[in-house]
């Protein structure tokens, strides 16, 4: 079983993702997680996320132990994963990593979730279910202030929610795998729905296509 789960930043797909790997025990990959590694190791490295070259040759080779740096979750580590994403070469790369956990997924559990913008449509286009959650761009900002705050860091609305519709405009217009919910995708707003809702809907969709 393989469930696809896309949508912008923030939308809440990755907590979805997560919940339903849990419920249903299986394997979880945040595919966001890769891009950003990828713009985490070139700004690590002083270049700029539009330095072509190295972002390809980071997307090559990957550094494990960026996964776990907490600055993977940065807002910019965010916007250079956005902007190394557009690079085909990069998606090229990172597209087999995903296909090979979707098609084998670790320790031999019996499905994957995997969450990000091109899941439904480029990555898993078979996938057993597919999902599109989404939320308006300022609710989205909201949730990111809030979650910096949280932090204990200082966080500027009015600048997070630029940075929100500049990455929205980056994902969805760009000419490889754009953001974009997959024609047979359950769509989910979570601008007034609240998690739990959205995962009992979530729970009841993947159910109706098990045998």
């Amino acid at each position: 079983m393989i469930i696809a789960i896309d949508g912008p930043a923030a939308a809440g797909k990755g907590t979805l993702a997560r919940r339903l790997a849990e419920k249903f025990d299986y394997a979880y990959l945040d595919t966001g997680a890769l891009y950003r590694a990828v713009g985490l190791s070139l700004l690590n490295a002083g270049k700029s996320p539009t330095d072509e070259a190295a972002a390809i040759a980071a997307s090559c080779d990957l550094d494990p132990s960026l996964f776990s740096d907490p600055a993977l979750r940065a807002e910019a580590t965010g916007s250079a994963a956005s902007q190394i994403a557009s690079i085909p070469a990069v998606r090229s790369n990172l597209l087999k990593y995903q296909v090979n956990f979707s098609n084998s997924p670790p320790e031999n559990k019996a499905g994957a979730v995997l969450d990000g913008r091109d899941i439904g449509t480029v990555v898993c286009p078979n996938a057993d279910r597919k999902l599109f959650i989404t939320a308006s761009a300022e609710e989205r900002a909201r949730r990111r202030t809030a979650e910096i705050e949280a932090r204990g860091d200082a966080a500027n609305f009015a600048a997070i929610l630029t940075d929100v519709k500049a990455r929205d405009a980056r994902d969805m217009n760009r000419k490889d795998s754009p953001l974009k919910p997959a024609e047979d995708a359950l769509l989910l707003d979570t601008t007034i729905l609240d998690i739990d809702a959205v995962f009992l809907r979530a729970v009841e969709f993947v159910k109706a296509a098990m045998p």
